[in-house]
């Protein structure tokens, strides 16, 4: 029989409740916030709390009174009056084994819960639909150390009971991304196998992932094993890690890189020539363009950060793609250029007579700055490895991973591809796909985006106008329903517009700073949980879903594919 560590106690001004109890324990023993604990409580049954807050108290009447005792001031002395203290903690209530929910009863011994209740009071004895999003480590200090594998319900993590999850967290300390690609490699694991079980006719449940590369090559080489710096214990006790939480020792499968077009003047990736040639070798690697004809409908996309409340810069893209006055027959940039810098010059006459010359000036110091000289922009070469992302977009198929570079492009260019790339997405999702490809693969009922730096495109600061807020607002509210799901990850939550992060059916706090948690995003969570993610480590993670009774403190192993310097 377990030993109790405590007893609950309850006073006229702090009494029990069905959220809460409280319990004093002795000052040797180390509990931790998260911890579970559980309660004997009425009709032989089981109450669980997880810990939150930890205090020491005495029966000191005032700090003065310790001052006093330790003769006014004298540190290296013994206190000369003995003072009574213990242990307070208190505990959120998350559960009873037969749903009773009046409070706890004062000096009712408190006992640490065996895996298996920790399972079941923190609701992780019977997800459904799992999918691994960590681990989770209790007790350690107690000497009664649990490590168990954290399932969410991806039900409620890619729909269709609830989608969308935002990660937040320091730059370099939260590990963001890593934790964002540790998921969706657990979503791969579990939808390829799901694929490989069951017969192709009855199966029509997949999912593909369309992710952005926004910082340097962190994500270039996914498909490619890491090498753990050449350590082999590293490497065993990570695959050893992979394991235990029910993953493949394999990086992500299915991986197509869409790399932006580069010449001999302009590089625009940082892949290195040797791995972009190995790529396109095994017809992984393609360079990405846009065509005038078929891409110039997405024009908008490039002023999206830019402030237009006279609506100018969306009465001139109309004009563009209308074909309205010289625009009728344009077929490539260069041509289109001319005419746009034609429009801007003293006595310039166009059939709308409400757009102003100075505003076809500004416009055409814009577009030349981010189309002149661009290898971007230019005629597609299918035969060389060139695509346009919007075919691309067409050919994905379930259990697809499509990584899109663009780290090495300028604010506005990356704006326009990521655009480009959701508003393809969301069109390919609203149309009629095909039953089944040639190669006999199905395309998927759902496609994941994951973005880093989301705050570039759905910030509180950005323009009410701008067209890829109102996509991401789209697919917040309605890409549940849709099969599209965004997985968002930024430095501050606070700075992500309310109709995002309200729409989020799952949340991952990393580290972060004291400022941020003062923010009123994270009023609902206990005080001393804010002081944990000031802390947090990377590789840690609280995080919050409808599949859990609590908040978690989880853990996540090193990133199984290739890492770069």
């Amino acid at each position: 029989m377990l030993e109790s560590i405590g007893k609950v106690i309850a006073t006229e001004k702090i009494p029990t409740t069905i959220d809460t109890f409280y319990f004093w324990t002795q000052p040797e023993m180390i509990l931790h916030p998260f911890d579970v604990v559980k309660v004997d409580h009425l009709n032989s049954s089981t109450t669980f709390g997880v810990v939150e807050e930890i205090s020491h108290i005495t029966d000191s009447a005032s700090f003065l009174s310790s001052f006093i005792s330790n003769d006014f001031g004298d540190a290296e002395i013994e206190d000369t009056t003995f003072r009574i203290g213990m242990n307070c903690v208190k505990a959120k209530v998350v559960g009873n084994t037969k749903h009773i929910d009046s409070p706890v009863l004062s000096n009712t011994k408190v006992y640490l819960a065996s895996r298996e209740e920790v399972e079941k009071a923190l609701g992780l004895d019977n997800i459904k639909n799992p999918v691994c999003c960590g681990f989770l480590e209790m007790y350690e200090d107690a000497g009664e150390k649990i490590t168990l594998p954290v399932n969410i319900n991806s039900d409620f993590l890619i729909g269709p009971e609830g989608a969308h999850l935002n990660i937040s967290g320091i730059s370099g300390l939260a590990a963001k991304t890593s934790y964002a690609m540790f998921l969706l490699k657990s979503i791969q694991d579990k939808y390829i196998k799901k694929t490989e079980e069951q017969v192709d006719s009855e199966y029509d449940d997949g999912v593909a992932f369309v992710v952005f590369n926004v910082k340097g090559k962190d994500l270039l080489a996914i498909d490619e094993m890491n090498d753990f710096e050449n350590k082999d214990d590293k490497r065993k006790a990570v695959l050893k890690e992979y394991e235990d939480l029910g993953l493949t020792n394999k990086p992500f499968q299915n991986v197509t890189y869409l790399y932006p077009a580069s010449n001999n003047n302009t590089k625009n990736s940082y892949v290195e020539k040797d791995l972009f040639s190995k790529q396109k070798s095994k017809n992984k690697a393609f360079e990405y363009k846009f065509d005038f004809e078929k891409d110039k409908q997405n024009l908008d996309l490039m002023f999206a950060n830019i402030d237009d409340p006279n609506q100018t810069m969306d009465a001139i893209i109309n004009y563009i793609v209308s074909g309205q006055g010289k625009f009728g027959n344009i077929t490539e940039w260069n041509r289109f250029i001319e005419v746009v810098e034609e429009m801007g010059k003293a006595g310039s006459v166009s059939k709308d007579k409400e757009i102003p010359v100075m505003s076809w000036r500004k416009f055409a110091r814009m577009i030349k700055k981010s189309i002149s000289h661009n290898c971007l922009f230019g005629a597609v070469h299918e035969d060389d490895n060139e695509v346009r992302i919007a075919d691309k977009i067409q050919k994905i198929k379930a259990n697809d991973v499509y990584v899109v570079d663009m780290a090495k492009l300028d604010s506005n260019m990356q704006a326009f591809v990521f655009g480009n790339t959701v508003r393809e997405i969301m069109d390919y999702q609203l149309g009629e796909k095909p039953d089944v490809f040639e190669d006999g693969r199905k395309p998927p009922s759902r496609i994941i985006i994951f973005i880093d730096e989301l705050n570039k495109y759905a910030s509180t600061e950005t323009p009410k106008n701008s067209p890829i807020i109102r996509q991401i607002l789209d697919i917040a509210e309605r890409g549940r329903s849709l099969g599209v799901v965004l997985f968002g990850a930024e430095q501050f939550m606070s700075a992500i517009h309310t109709r995002v992060t309200g729409n989020c059916a799952a949340f991952a706090y990393g580290r972060t700073n004291a400022i941020e948690v003062s923010k009123t995003n994270y009023k609902y969570i206990p005080k001393v949980y804010q002081s944990m993610m000031t802390r947090l480590k990377p590789g840690e993670y609280i995080v919050q879903s409808f599949s859990f009774n609590s908040l978690l403190h989880i853990k996540f192993p090193l990133p199984i594919y290739r890492q770069f310097k």
